[in-house]
């Protein structure tokens, strides 16, 4: 299946490194224009894109950059900046619960109003709320995360029916244990190696795997997939 998306504009938030920079690098080189977020003031990114520096854990620089969306009407938005500060219950700091809803909800929330308008009078839009297999089952020590993805579930699921008679799908993706740099920071090697045993597929996901759904469920080949948490997890979740 070929899969264009020429003259459509992307939006993917944390789209330097992991699951949003092989996100971003599909939408490009299915031929969108693609505006990228990251934390850095500048972007080493290889492929064409506009790039914006935003911290999402502060109110006011995620207003300004849904402002500047706002107003250039993308077609498609993929939320997939994200951060987890892992504790046990007990000892969840408020400051940290709600850092990690600032960015993992309360951001997402801000730039799904802002492209709304934009894509109800094109009577067409996509937007993927990058979630995690952590938002449909429980783990010990990432209650404030799991709060989070949950949350952006039910979320996804309200607006979800809201736009559809517009034209807009919106979507949740649950990404399982994928390769990334930061999944070996945070298990390390050992329990990487554990995890894998309890996986179906007898492996970790890739990037791509994930990058792979998104670029069809924001194409026109999707015209009826809406207000869904899909899990790209191996079948961990189901056994």
């Amino acid at each position: 299946m070929n899969i264009t998306l020429n003259n459509k504009l992307a939006v993917v938030t944390g789209g330097t490194r992991g699951i949003g920079h092989a996100i971003a690098h599909a939408l490009n080189q299915a031929g969108a224009d693609v505006i990228v977020t990251g934390t850095k003031l500048t972007s080493s990114l290889s492929f064409d894109h506009q790039y914006y520096a935003v911290d999402f854990s502060s109110e006011q620089s995620t207003q300004k950059f849904a402002t500047y969306i706002s107003e250039q009407q993308p077609d498609i938005l993929i939320n997939n900046a994200g951060i987890n500060i892992i504790n046990s219950f007990a000892e969840v700091k408020l400051d940290d619960f709600n850092s990690i809803y600032q960015v993992n909800v309360v951001a997402p929330f801000l730039l799904c109003r802002a492209v709304i308008s934009g894509m109800r009078a094109k009577n067409w839009g996509r937007i993927v709320n990058v979630s995690s297999i952590l938002g449909k089952v429980g783990k010990a020590g990432r209650a404030s995360y799991s709060a989070s993805k949950f949350a952006i579930d039910g979320m996804t699921a309200a607006l979800a029916a809201e736009v559809a008679p517009y034209g807009i799908l919106a979507n949740c993706v649950a990404p399982g244990f994928i390769e990334t740099d930061l999944t070996k920071q945070i298990l390390g090697e050992k329990n990487m190696a554990d995890i894998v045993k309890q996986i179906p597929a007898g492996r970790l996901g890739q990037p791509k795997d994930i990058a792979s759904f998104v670029l069809w469920s924001v194409s026109l080949e999707n015209t009826y997939i809406s207000g869904q948490n899909i899990a790209i997890d191996g079948g961990f979740t189901r056994v």
